[in-house]
């Protein structure tokens, strides 16, 4: 292992709009309250926003005070904003989330969604307003019209009752919103303090985040501002034309997202160093360093940092940064994810497979499948395999029949007898399409590089282990046996997953290779290895790339529309479709490799 210099905190730093940004919080105060007196009702100009339509058909229209709406991402603390909000000495509070159903209502109309499995539910297709009693809202809608001078309307569903005069979104990235249901929140206008966190994530995957991205996709044009929520104590808030013009040029030049790290039952040691983590921690197992859905952006604009989702580009500059193909296939979903595996000084994975598109599309109401990769960027010794395919001659219903024995406990599902080992190194690329059964063993390091639904893996068997509550961890025997394709054995594998590399371009100091992905699988990698600056395309989709080799390596623009980039070993890095070209240079002298993803 080698110590780098890899950026945990790597920041855009955002040309212009310094003046439209303010971290200080009496500051944040002042803007508003300025902005405010500025936008009063007699100027609103016949808008539509202050209108709300009753059951009666009748309609409520404010009159001449002031409406400042703060919608707020499930998990944002409203007691934050009300004491940053307090000094504008407003009238009249109105919280949105009392307009809403809650508790065992809630449960019930979200029940089918949420199903009674521990970890899967099914993608909502309802919207944030079908969780509103609109009686309550209506009559929230009319105690603001009805309120003499500035009326704050506050929470998730803020704007369903007035978008007001002045609409402040409150964001926040979902690994946060995750950290803080393990310190005890509870999701979304209920009492679910105590519930597992498998229990509240589960929720918040399938349900909230679905309905909060729809209703910020809706109002992402017409906030006047978005205040950063992701730390407490602190805050940042932004123009929408800051945050915009942030975006736009972050979808025109290479950048990375805030890589965040997480132990496991089976995690290793290999990121604590490499990555500069704390050594105190027993373990890190995984690391997510290029899934937009969860990670974040941090923009800094003259040094006012202000971290805001990574999905949020991908609301905005769809286009630019997808790809006009991936877009069109994909929609504003960022269909590439990679992340870290860390299994060096640590145990297996569990022994999973994912679900073959039909069954996803399905049972979960989601689009695609979890075709995925393993590509070796390290190894502890030698003598390391990863579990791949089923052995030859096996039978199916002899298999079904020691999974679940295991399932019941006192029994050890004896995995070595069904799944070949198939041995590894570093730099090996192991190709893994649905319905085929994996995982990785003990002393890997693994760059992980797939489609994105990332909650979809049905473990088989976690050779008797239990997760780090204490519980037995969750394997979905039934599911998997639905999807294991049993005609992969051990003379598919090695014909079709195992050693696919294609040399296409080979000359002094660079060689090209394609390393897969299966063709059932829809995206493709290339490696790059170098001595010298080669110019690479993107070819109408978004790349995403990991430095598999080499201390750095600079990005550069073909045609000066970005800053030179650099990129650091074992740092993962997008460039969106819209570049088109660019040129990766080597440190002189030094032998480098990038492994680069993008939609075929």
């Amino acid at each position: 292992m080698i110590e780098t210099e890899y950026e945990k905190e790597p920041k855009i730093k955002v040309r212009g709009y310094g003046n439209q940004v303010w971290d200080d919080p009496k500051t944040i105060a002042e803007v508003l309250k300025t902005v405010l007196a500025e936008k009063a009702p007699a100027c609103r100009n016949n808008r539509e926003k202050n209108k709300r339509e009753n059951n009666d058909g009748k309609r409520v229209t404010g009159k001449g005070n002031r409406i400042l709406t703060v919608e707020c991402y499930p998990g944002v603390r409203k007691e934050d904003v009300k004491e940053l909000l307090s000094g504008l000495d407003y009238d009249c509070w109105i919280d949105a989330d009392s307009c809403a159903y809650c508790d065992e209502t809630l449960d019930s109309m979200m029940e089918r969604e949420l199903t009674d499995d521990r970890v899967f539910g099914i993608y909502t297709t309802h919207c944030l307003e079908d969780y509103f009693d609109m009686e309550k809202v209506n009559q929230a809608a009319e105690q603001a019209a009805a309120a003499d001078g500035l009326v704050v309307i506050c929470g998730t569903g803020a704007s369903l009752i007035d978008e007001g005069d002045v609409l402040l979104y409150c964001d926040m990235a979902r690994w946060e919103i995750q950290l803080r249901y393990r310190s005890g929140m509870p999701n979304w206008n209920t009492h679910n303090e105590d519930a597992p966190i498998l229990t509240k994530y589960k929720r918040g995957y399938f349900i909230e985040w679905r309905l909060a991205d729809k209703v910020k996709k809706k109002l992402f044009h017409r906030m006047d501002f978005v205040l950063d929520t992701n730390t407490k104590g602190r805050f940042c808030m932004a123009s929408q034309a800051a945050v915009c013009g942030a975006l736009e040029q972050a979808a025109s030049q290479p950048f990375r997202v805030v890589p965040y790290f997480d132990p496991g039952v089976w995690g290793g040691q290999w990121m604590k160093k490499v990555c500069g983590l704390d050594e105190k921690e027993t373990n890190y197992a995984w690391s997510f360093d290029g899934v937009p859905e969860e990670n974040s952006l941090l923009l800094d604009f003259d040094g006012k940092i202000m971290q805001i989702p990574a999905i949020d580009l991908v609301f905005e500059r769809p286009h630019e940064l997808l790809g006009e193909h991936v877009h069109g296939r994909f929609g504003t979903e960022f269909p590439i994810r990679f992340d870290f595996l860390d299994t060096i000084e640590g145990q297996n994975l569990s022994l999973q497979v994912h679900p073959l598109t039909e069954y996803i599309q399905e049972k979960f109401n989601m689009n695609y499948t979890q075709d995925e990769s393993y590509y070796i960027l390290d190894t502890q010794k030698e003598d390391v395999y990863v579990y791949l395919g089923l052995k030859n001659g096996i039978r199916k219903e002899d298999m079904a029949r020691d999974l679940k024995k295991a399932q019941e406990g006192g029994y050890s599902f004896p995995a070595e007898k069904y799944v070949n080992k198939i041995p590894v190194k570093k730099h090996d690329h192991v190709l893994i399409p649905a319905g085929t059964v994996h995982c990785s063993g003990a002393g890997t390091m693994v760059l992980e590089i797939s489609a994105t639904p990332y909650i979809f893996t049905f473990k088989l068997w976690d050779w008797d282990r239990l997760g780090l509550d204490g519980l037995p961890r969750p394997v979905h025997i039934e599911h998997g046996l639905a999807n294991i394709q049993w005609d992969r054995n051990t003379d598919w594998v090695y014909e079709n997953l195992v050693g696919q590399v294609e040399v296409q371009k080979e000359e002094p100091g660079l060689r090209v290779e394609k390393t897969g992905l299966h063709n059932r699988e829809f995206i493709e990698t290339t490696r790059i290895w170098m001595e010298k600056p080669v110019q690479m395309e993107t070819k109408d989709s978004v790349n995403m790339l990991n430095l598999v080799e080499g201390t750095r390596i600079r990005v550069i623009s073909t045609d000066n529309r970005f800053e030179p980039y650099t990129v650091h070993y074992a740092e993962t890095f997008i460039v969106p479709a819209g570049v088109k070209e660019y040129i990766l240079e080597p440190e002189k002298g030094e032998l480098a490799a990038v492994i680069c993803a993008r939609v075929r």
